[in-house]
């Protein structure tokens, strides 16, 4: 089976942990052509931690590997992350691109191609920017730390 597109899912725990039968969750995720310790490393995380994420490399139906998953004992949810609009959080954070920039450690000319399309964020950046959109004053923190005021 070489056909499908990759997909990131979350697998976590459908009833009963003494309900999963692992070597078939194991072998659901294999077909998708994921490497055999990678699944096994996430059904092990799932089985300790109630849940996992995992990319599955070729995924021809999602329908197909949760029907599978779930006679294994898995409940399956793909993870579906919608484009970032970086002009929209800076909108709505009421900053300009530069100041945007200095807030959040970025370079200038990243956030003005980001928002004109003439570059698209890569993946540490998206997750950044969804960081950013989600908890904006919880980032900036911890991006520079406690600030002291300047003495008047």
């Amino acid at each position: 089976m070489s056909d499908g597109s990759p997909a990131t899912v979350l697998i976590e725990w459908a009833g009963d942990i003494r309900q999963i039968r692992t070597i078939d969750a194991i072998r659901a995720l294999t077909k998708r052509w994921t490497p055999v310790l990678r699944g096994k490393r996430a059904v092990e995380a799932m089985v300790e931690h109630k849940r996992a994420f995992i990319t599955v490399p070729r995924l021809e139906s999602f329908e197909a590997l949760a029907a599978e998953l779930v006679a294994a004992g898995v409940k399956v949810t793909r993870v579906v992350q919608d484009e970032i609009d970086v002009k929209a959080i800076r909108q709505r954070l009421d900053l300009t691109q530069e100041q945007f920039a200095i807030h959040y450690g970025l370079e200038l000319d990243a956030v003005r191609n980001w928002e004109h399309g003439r570059r698209k964020p890569d993946t540490a950046a998206q997750s950044y920017l969804r960081a950013i959109s989600n908890d904006p004053a919880g980032v900036e923190a911890a991006l520079w730390g406690q600030t002291d005021p300047v003495p008047g």
